[in-house]
């Protein structure tokens, strides 16, 4: 192969490094007006009143808007991938500290903040819940009314409920749990919990909405922009073709930017006035914008004699938040997978997606696999310890192979789960003596290995034009946000039609110009966006031979492009378009057992090795080495895939070591970076990151996901190593020092005051 396997540097990387790259938030349309928002400042509440007045008095202030100004635009202006739970601007009631009530709209965004600051409003307060557990009793309803969308076919059971948190719950069973933890020789069972925390992409939302004649056009930072187009056009009841969403360079998603964000608000309100509007978030909004799922765990596992799992059942609680956005397919997407990587056949799984008075809860990098890692990653290690056995070696005894079925019913295939464990072992030296400490600093390693499901059923659609001087156009709607899909695609287009993928010109998506992607989220898009890129380009090499025969050109020879079009023609002139969709098989869960012998095209696999130093008088830990492995089948572009598995881990240690949003009665407490802490290049370890050879037989030329991997085994790993060291076991994130210190006092017998 001459294109696929090369690395070259990103294609957008020059526009990048220079300044001159496109970005939402540089663009300024004539006759803009800038919104800002005024926000609930508690928890839930019905809306008693709304001020705007000292508002609207302000001099620059061009108009005010509340959520009942929105309700006759748009009868219905509540949007959801999941559910339509959501309204554009709060109405009735609020059901979080953060939910914007009122929109202010002027010429200029300092004006338009100023004005937000005159806005008052009045709330009857109402009881509020915080914890996913605590939500499963119906005592407070952050919801009087469920009603599901109906958008994804995998969510098509859903039914609209009352008297509930619970968005949706999902349960499988595989051969009798209860019967294989009687008869088991071990029972052990644990709690592990997970904290809220953020995206936060150095590029906030942003979003601009500009009304024409007889359309809208969007510009937004968006990863989903043909869902965009297709909510926007449901609400106000359009056809797809009078909205036009345009998104150009994205600064940083991780999974913040899918499905509806701004982008409803901005329509609205640039409909109610007939003048572009844009909104912009500040660095402290995207707290009450999207987060993570925190979550509690619950996870037994029996095991027998000869140290064989033969029994896992597993509850897990996911705090979605006041609105569902995809939390439901989180839920299920991910809760399918949490009894591990490992060959069990007796299987309970349980999985809630719950609404609380939080900020609303949605992917993040990894798809809620991250947290389920850290559970049962963490669980394992401990049973391992149990038994008495080597933490590895167990691991090794109980791996679940190609050819087995995974607890869903569906077989693993090219899941390169032992490789990666092994790759992990020698990279960090697992049988090999090393420096134990002495004194007040301990040193310990430890292993942690995950796996995901690819989300499915899901659709991508590929056009590939060949001018007629031979240089070549790739339309598709995958947004490129820093992975370097763009490249990779374009590496793609190269393979097959025989040209340099530097001169394959990828357009940037536009819902008028670029086909159908249903979102670039889930390490999908190498796989499914490539297989159509592939099988567009084929298409378009197809054409090209039919036009060399249809010119009399001798069959058996490859012809340049540009040679074919003029011996076809007489004269530089036409065009050859390849097309091609791309939707894998699927088959959903049975409503009772929820197994599927066909849930994912491919599994991806990823893990971590650390070795770490504690500081038995402070609790610190530092890391000393931590080594990443990830299956991503045969890497298109190896360089790119390496930087992406090291950068899944850089944010990863973020939520194992730091991060965490903190509430106070609702109130987020350290909504900005001064508090909100995330990893500087001086938290960064000493890192090693290993591409396991591998293929993905279905993907294009061998190739899958990566973009998650790399954040799968972090915080276990890390976890894992501080037990090897110290003798303490935290299970809950962040492992804070103090969370450490306070778990050594403890074992020491000499707790700190307030325990």
């Amino acid at each position: 192969m001459n294109q696929v396997g090369r690395d070259i540097p990103r294609l957008e990387v020059r526009a990048k490094v220079t300044g001159r790259a496109d970005y939402t938030h540089n663009l300024r349309l004539p006759g803009m007006l800038y919104g800002k928002v005024f926000r609930a400042t508690v928890p839930h509440g019905r809306i008693r009143s709304i001020d705007t007045q000292a508002a609207r008095e302000l001099p620059g202030v061009y108009r005010v808007v509340t959520g009942e100004d929105i309700r006759k635009l748009i009868p219905e202006p509540y949007y959801g991938p999941a559910f339509h739970d959501q309204p554009i601007l709060a109405l009735d009631k609020v059901r979080y500290v953060g939910e914007p009530v009122a929109a202010v709209l002027a010429g200029d965004p300092h004006v338009a903040e100023l004005a937000v600051q005159l806005i008052l409003a009045e709330y009857d307060e109402l009881p509020a819940v915080y914890d996913e557990v605590a939500a499963m009793q119906p005592d407070t309803l952050v919801h009087d009314v469920l009603r599901p969308a109906g958008t994804f076919a995998d969510l098509k059971h859903l039914q609209g409920r009352k008297g509930t948190n619970v968005a949706l719950d999902y349960h499988l069973r595989r051969g009798d749990a209860d019967k294989a933890f009687a008869a088991a020789d071990r029972v052990i069972e644990h709690t592990f919990k997970t904290q809220q925390c953020l995206h936060l992409p150095f590029e906030p939302h942003v979003a601009i909405a500009e009304p024409g004649d007889d359309r809208l056009t969007i510009y937004t930072s968006n990863q989903t922009p043909s869902f965009v187009r297709i909510e926007i056009a449901r609400l106000f009841g359009w056809p797809e073709n009078h909205v036009r969403v345009k998104v150009p360079y994205l600064g940083g998603g991780y999974g913040s930017k899918v499905y509806v964000k701004l982008e409803a608000l901005v329509a609205a309100l640039a409909m109610l006035v007939r003048r572009p509007v844009k909104i912009a978030l500040t660095m402290e909004e995207q707290f009450y914008m999207i987060t993570k799922h925190p979550t509690t765990f619950r996870i037994k596992s029996g095991v027998d004699k000869e140290g064989r799992l033969v029994a896992r059942s597993c509850a897990v609680y996911w705090n979605g938040g006041a609105y569902a956005d995809i939390g439901p397919r989180v839920t299920q997407k991910s809760g399918f997978t949490a009894a591990g990587p490992y060959d069990i056949d007796n299987v309970s799984i349980d999985s809630y997606a719950l609404y609380t008075n939080r900020t609303p809860a949605g992917a993040l990098r990894g798809f809620g696999v991250p947290q389920l890692v850290w559970a049962y990653e963490s669980h394992t290690d401990l049973i391992a310890r149990e038994l008495g056995v080597d933490p590895v070696e167990f691991r090794r005894k109980n791996l679940l192979r190609d050819g087995r079925p995974q607890a869903s019913g569906t077989v693993l295939q090219d899941a390169a789960i032992g490789e990666v464990l092994d790759a992990l072992a020698v990279r960090i030296g697992w049988n090999k003596p090393f420096d134990r400490g002495s004194g007040t600093l301990r040193r310990g390693r430890g292993i942690a290995i995950g796996f995901k499901a690819s989300i499915s059923p899901t659709t991508s659609v590929a056009v590939v034009n060949v001018s007629a001087d031979g240089s070549v156009y790739l339309y598709k709607s995958t947004v490129d946000m820093g992975q370097g899909s763009d490249t990779a695609f374009a590496q793609i287009v190269g393979e097959v039609l025989d040209v340099k993928a530097e001169d394959v010109r990828v357009v940037a998506p536009d819902t008028d110009i670029t086909p159908y992607d249903m979102g670039t989220l889930g390490s999908r898009s190498l796989f499914h966006m490539g297989t159509a890129v592939r099988l567009a380009a084929e298409d378009a090499r197809a054409k090209l031979r039919a036009l060399a025969t249809e010119a009399g050109l001798p069959q058996g020879t490859n012809y340049p492009p540009a040679e074919i079009f003029k011996k076809r023609y007489g004269m530089q002139a036409g065009n050859v378009i390849g097309t091609a969709s791309y939707v894998p098989n699927y088959k959903p869960p049975d409503p009772q057992t929820g197994l599927s012998d066909n849930v994912t095209p491919f599994w991806m696999v990823g893990g971590a090795a650390a070795e770490v130093e504690v500081d038995t008088e402070t609790g610190h830990v530092r890391i000393l080495r931590l080594v990443n492995a990830a299956d991503c089948g045969k890497p298109i572009n190896p360089g790119v895939a390496r930087t992406q598995l090291s950068g899944a881990a850089i944010m990863q240690l973020g939520f194992t070591m730091s991060e965490a949003m903190h509430l106070d009665g609702g109130q987020i407490t350290n909504a900005s970076l001064a508090d909100y802490k995330i990893p500087g290049i001086g938290d960064i370890p000493p890192m090693e990151n290993e591409l396991v050879a591998a293929e993905q037989h279905s993907g294009p030329f061998g190739a899958k996901g990566l973009g998650e991997s790399g954040t799968f085994g972090v915080s276990p790993a890390i976890a894992n190593a501080i037990h090897d060291a110290v003798g303490v076991r935290i299970t809950e994130l962040p492992i804070t020092a103090e969370a450490v210190l306070r778990a050594l006092r403890v074992k020491a017998g000499q707790p700190l005051d307030d325990e």
